[in-house]
């Protein structure tokens, strides 16, 4: 019991330290970004979305190397899924996203679903080789390229990013070289010394409660991973952001797939065998919704987000009564 009790407070200590040093990598990158004169919508779609997808990639990495396969892709998975029903729901709940009629996020849509679908054909042989982390890898780059074409040549984007960016730029004039540097080794330092801690109090807590691998990366480390994706979300809708909530759940769960995993399986292959056919629905079927729908309401109302954050506690209760 006493062990168990150690567990926990091991774990929350390990997801507070990876949330808190996303959050300095955050702030240190971004300032370095807007130093350099990098456009919002740039350091948006790489840098927010790369940072905040940091915890994933600390605690995948960790897991895999631990031979705990399925929780690391269970951690993609999950925290995927939560990005896409909790997040944009809660954001909407919040305050209505309203989505302009000429917005590129589509496009976003697509990409995540794809990727998705990528990962799923992967997966069908129980595995993540070195050879399908390349094609994920690749698959990043791309959309990097993509990312980086259209900031730089869509006059829509820049028209309606140019009121954030004066606010931003004199923000990160506030940040000394030093500081931004001190900031960024103890944002890093955090998240790994935080993303080992999760990995092992987790492990723990699996064989203690008779859980999988699979069902804790689904359900605790994926909603701990997630926090940093959701505070940007809900912030964002708050202050009537158009395409960043929406945006950096789309870049984050593509960063995740393929960044994440690509990496990851890159390094060192991952058995995954902790996956059903539920989740992968639940995975595929989030992101169909949301490509289907945005085009046609071009919104998401206090209505829709209630629907998405119902969806997510249905398939939460599924996971935890199917123990």
């Amino acid at each position: 019991m006493e062990k168990m009790l150690l567990d926990i407070v091991l774990l929350v200590t390990g997801t507070a330290l990876v949330l808190w040093g996303a959050d300095r990598f955050i702030d240190s990158a971004s300032a370095i970004a807007r130093r350099w004169n990098i456009s919002e919508m740039v350091i948006g779609l790489t840098v927010v979305a790369v940072g905040t997808s940091l915890p994933e990639f600390v605690v995948s990495f960790f897991s895999a190397v631990q031979d705990s396969g399925d929780m690391s892709v269970g951690n993609i998975v999950g925290s995927n899924i939560f990005n896409t029903l909790m997040i944009v729901g809660f954001a909407a709940l919040m305050k209505p996203i309203l989505i302009p009629h000429k917005i590129l996020l589509h496009r976003d849509m697509l990409l995540s679903l794809g990727a998705a679908f990528v990962l799923l054909a992967m997966c069908s042989d129980s595995q993540l080789n070195r050879w399908d982390g390349i094609v994920l890898l690749v698959f990043f780059a791309m959309f990097m390229g993509y990312a980086y074409y259209i900031a730089m040549h869509s006059r829509r984007y820049a028209a309606e990013t140019e009121g954030g960016e004066d606010a931003q730029d004199k923000h990160g004039c506030e940040y000394s070289i030093r500081r931004i540097l001190v900031l960024l080794v103890m944002g890093l330092a955090a998240l790994v010394g935080g993303g080992q801690v999760m990995v092992h109090s987790a492990s723990a807590l699996a064989l203690a409660c008779g859980m999988s691998e699979g069902l804790v990366g689904l359900t605790i480390l994926a909603a701990g991973t997630s926090l940093p994706e959701l505070a940007t979300s809900v912030v964002a809708a708050h202050k009537g952001s158009k395409d960043l909530a929406l945006g950096n759940v789309l870049g984050s769960n593509i960063f995740n797939i393929c960044l994440v995993l690509g990496s990851t399986s890159l390094l060192r292959p991952i058995e995954v065998t902790g996956m059903t056919r539920v989740d992968w629905a639940v995975l595929i079927g989030s992101g169909a919704a949301l490509l289907l729908y945005v085009p046609v309401r071009h919104r998401f109302g206090r209505i829709e987000g209630a629907v998405l954050v119902l969806a997510y506690m249905a398939y939460l209760t599924w996971l935890i009564t199917g123990i």
